[in-house]
């Protein structure tokens, strides 16, 4: 069985988290966003940016491809491929100038897990910057094929009985994520505490670096899995599993992976992060065209990106989804988005949602100062600058940093203005 560990916030924790939120205030004193000359090119010709075999890394690595981290200024960046996200904060920590990595495509929640040193050596806090959101929605849970009788879809309740046959027989439920408190972790607890499945006490969760799930699964290491594409769409195209629900489908216009950067590199190289989220930027607005779906899902298929078949790609990119359980839809919405809509933007009410719910499953402690957090980490300021430079369209500039009021597939509804309220009406959690 996982173990959940809750730690409260120590006095020597408290110190350490509010010495590295005074420096980072008194460096944005001293270079507020906007105050650098306007046209000062970067202030580095390259950053090191790691990426993880998944479609939503496709903004950086059609920013590569395309040239367009040279085209504003940047020819010398470098995206590399992380092995697991264990290994993507690994290098973060490191940090660039110590063979580590900059910067990231990143589980949303990750970059505040590192900046209070919840899942770093020692606990130390290493300050993190939220850049940009990088997509919203298309990852999948799929379940083993021993499944498929249970009809089991959006409602999860219908494991239930056959996870506890499965027990009695005195075997091992388990559910694979791809980082604890990440945003996979988050939708597969959310999926069956929803369907009365505690996370914590009915099935073991574990950890499996996304490229190896299908694997992993073919031979019987996991139940149900949760994880980004193409792995879900290459599972049910090697006939192992099938595909319960997408992740739109528990929450449509759900926010996922994040451009995070060590908080260090941005306030030495403002210009630079500006620079990156520019091309960034510009890379979504590409991946968000129909029309550059077949040559985009070729080129992340290339061997030095994900090296799979582009079939395994294209089909969920276009929302087109082969469920692998008799279900097949084509052309809904539940495909990935890159940039209409805001997408690009990181709105606050979203971080407030994914720390809200690392408390759920405690690791936050119930009195986490969610507000305080997130204008320490989210940088939608840098956002809007760098929007401001590349001329994007007032309409396509969120007007708040906060989109209101989120409704999940069970009914519950999350205010960002009042997340204690929206831990109360939970019934399976570990802490409120």
């Amino acid at each position: 069985m996982s173990k959940i560990i809750t730690t409260g916030i120590t006095r020597r924790s408290m110190l350490k988290t509010t010495a590295t939120a005074a420096l980072i205030t008194a460096v944005r004193s001293a270079f507020p966003s906007g105050a650098f000359a306007a046209g000062a090119g970067p202030e580095v010709t390259g950053a090191k940016l790691g990426f993880i075999a998944l479609t939503d890394a496709a903004p950086l690595i059609v920013a590569q491809e395309k040239g367009l981290f040279a085209k504003h200024g940047m020819p010398d960046v470098d995206v590399a491929k992380q092995a697991s996200w264990g290994a993507t904060r690994d290098n973060l920590v490191l940090g660039g100038a110590a063979n580590g990595i900059d910067g990231a495509h990143i589980l949303s929640p990750l970059p505040y897990l590192m900046h209070t040193g919840k899942v770093t050596q020692n606990n130390l806090p290493v300050p993190m910057a939220i850049l940009a959101r990088l997509n919203y929605d298309s990852q999948g849970i799929s379940v083993a094929k021993e499944y498929a009788d249970t009809g089991v879809q959006l409602d999860a309740s219908k494991l239930k009985a056959a996870f506890e046959k499965k027990k009695a027989e005195g075997k091992e439920i388990k559910a694979a994520m791809t980082f604890p408190g990440g945003t996979h972790d988050l939708w597969i607890r959310y999926w069956l505490a929803a369907g009365a499945i505690d996370p914590d006490k009915d099935v073991s969760t574990i950890v499996v670096p996304p490229p190896q799930m299908v694997a992993n699964m073919k031979v019987g290491n996991m139940d149900v899995f949760c994880v980004g594409e193409p792995w879900n769409e290459q599972l049910v195209n090697q006939g192992i599993g099938f595909t319960a629900a997408t992740t739109g489908e528990l929450w449509k216009g759900h926010p996922e992976k994040a451009l995070g950067m060590r908080s260090n590199w941005v306030e030495k190289n403002p210009n630079g992060a500006k620079a990156l989220l520019m091309a960034v930027m510009e890379a979504q607005q590409w991946c968000d065209s129909m029309d550059n779906k077949q040559e985009m899902s070729t080129l992340l298929g290339k061997r030095q990106w994900f090296n799979v078949p582009p079939k395994d790609v294209l089909g969920r990119l276009k929302g087109d989804i082969n469920y692998g359980n008799g279900r097949v839809a084509h052309g809904t919405d539940l495909y990935m988005k890159f940039w209409a809509g805001g997408v690009s933007y990181p709105f606050k009410s979203h971080d407030s949602w994914f720390l809200a719910e690392n408390i759920r499953w405690g690791k936050f402690a119930p009195d986490t100062d969610i507000k305080t957090l997130v204008d320490e980490v989210n940088r939608e300021d840098i956002w809007r600058a760098a929007a401001k430079d590349l001329g994007v369209a007032k309409a396509d500039i969120p007007t708040s940093s906060s989109r209101g009021k989120e409704t999940f597939f069970d009914g519950k509804v999350f205010d960002p203005e009042n997340p204690s309220a929206y831990l109360d009406s939970l019934t399976i959690k570990v802490a409120s």
